[in-house]
């Protein structure tokens, strides 16, 4: 069973007068990790795609949806694989991957249907592709990996770069996934904003009481999510993200749009938001 929904593009001056329902109808993904489903949200950010897969012992296939226009999913994009569950497997075309909790999945354009099985919790991102470039599992000991942050600021934390140009090689999609130190609590301090890509943010490895107070909207006009655990944020080019959260979280990010420069951000101190 695949599920699909729409989210429209907002303009940051229709952002500003959103109250609280509004802005988590608009950017907050919730609902996305069920049993027996795969659960998409095809963005006009980019026509960047979220979604999970949640096999739960069976064998779920990803194909075709309508959205795409396309005979199969994969015909013009990419596709960025994260696994937050068990183990299981993925397969597209002829072949087959296995994969624990926290290897990263990259599949080519072209690639074909994709399965997913096992015991594993695939959270599913994608972004139109320009060639077929080869599929590849990078496991969490081949990320590239960066410490940042101090304790001192509460923000000590360990980001590993998967779909980043220091690993290997994608169309447009970047991707890896950020973890909080214990005791830390923000995260992506100081905030940036970058024009040129658009962001998705995944929070996972949270315990079911935690949230994390999600900071978006321009630099002079803050706006915030409380953002429960494997739930998505939809962070768009013009939008800041920035968050602190109660408790240890992970939180994944991918983008898409004009190049693959991680380092493409234009920050924001915390002294000029407001």
């Amino acid at each position: 069973m695949t599920q699909v929904e729409t989210r429209h593009a907002i303009h940051p001056d229709h952002a500003k007068a959103m109250d609280t329902d509004t802005l988590r109808r608009n950017f907050l993904a919730e609902g996305m990790f069920q049993d027996g489903q795969i659960n998409l949200v095809y963005t006009h950010y980019d026509r960047f795609v979220m979604g999970a897969a949640v096999p739960a012992g069976q064998t779920l296939v990803l194909d075709k949806i309508a959205e795409t226009k396309t005979a199969d999913f994969l015909e013009r994009r990419e596709m960025g694989i994260v696994n937050i569950g068990g183990d299981g497997t993925v397969k597209a075309g002829d072949q087959s991957w296995d994969m624990k909790q926290g290897d990263v999945l990259y599949l080519g354009m072209g690639s074909g249907p994709v399965s997913f099985a096992g015991q594993g919790r695939f959270y599913i991102t994608s972004a139109p592709a320009h060639r077929a470039l080869p599929c590849r599992l990078v496991t969490v000991d081949q990320a590239n990996e960066v410490q940042m942050g101090a304790a001192e600021t509460s923000n000590k934390r360990t980001i590993r770069q998967f779909i980043h140009p220091l690993v290997m090689e994608s169309c447009q999609l970047v991707l890896g996934y950020t973890t909080l130190e214990e005791g830390s609590v923000w995260n992506t301090i100081p905030s940036h904003v970058h024009d040129r890509r658009m962001e998705a943010y995944l929070y996972h490895g949270m315990a079911p009481e935690s949230r994390v107070l999600h900071l978006m909207g321009e630099p002079q006009e803050t706006r915030h999510l409380f953002v429960a655990n494997e739930q998505g944020v939809l962070s768009p080019p013009w939008s800041i993200h920035s968050g602190a959260g109660i408790g240890s979280y992970t939180f994944i990010w991918a983008m898409a749009g004009d190049n693959v420069d991680y380092t493409d951000m234009d920050f924001v101190q915390p002294e000029d938001m407001r």
